[in-house]
């Protein structure tokens, strides 16, 4: 006769508490996903504009409503909503005007608890982030 023993084995895996625990997580990461990725896409809608402003040889030409008037047109074919021409701000103090926008995204996420992006584009590649206090 032949007996079998026992094995012992241990169970390997998530509980269900513990599955619901990253549940949980996965979804706060996709919702803030969610809320960050079309500021993101506009933020660099944003910047390709204001980087070709700046590439233009007849900038230097046109008068600061011109500019803004170019703004606004290729902001609307770039689906771009949050910068209006008018929080655009141009800098004259050199041989080139530089064009710059630094705006506030603001979204709600969960009741009273919004997302806040500050995000600074210039037509200069070699202009600083400007901190914003």
């Amino acid at each position: 006769m032949h007996f079998a023993r026992p094995t012992q084995s241990q169970q390997r895996g998530l509980t269900m508490i513990g599955f619901l625990f990253v549940a949980v997580i996965l979804v706060m990461i996709a919702m803030l996903a969610m809320k960050l990725v079309p500021a993101y896409i506009e933020f660099f809608s944003v910047k390709k504009i204001l980087a070709t402003m700046g590439q233009e040889s007849d900038l230097k030409s046109k008068s600061n409503a011109d500019i803004r008037s170019d703004f606004s047109k290729r902001a609307s074919v770039g689906y771009v909503t949050v910068v209006k021409p008018e929080d655009i701000s141009i800098d004259r103090h050199g041989a080139v005007p530089v064009v710059s926008a630094d705006y506030t995204y603001r979204t709600k996420l969960v009741g009273n608890v919004s997302l806040v992006v500050d995000f600074s584009a210039s037509s200069d590649p070699n202009a600083a982030a400007v901190e914003v206090e």
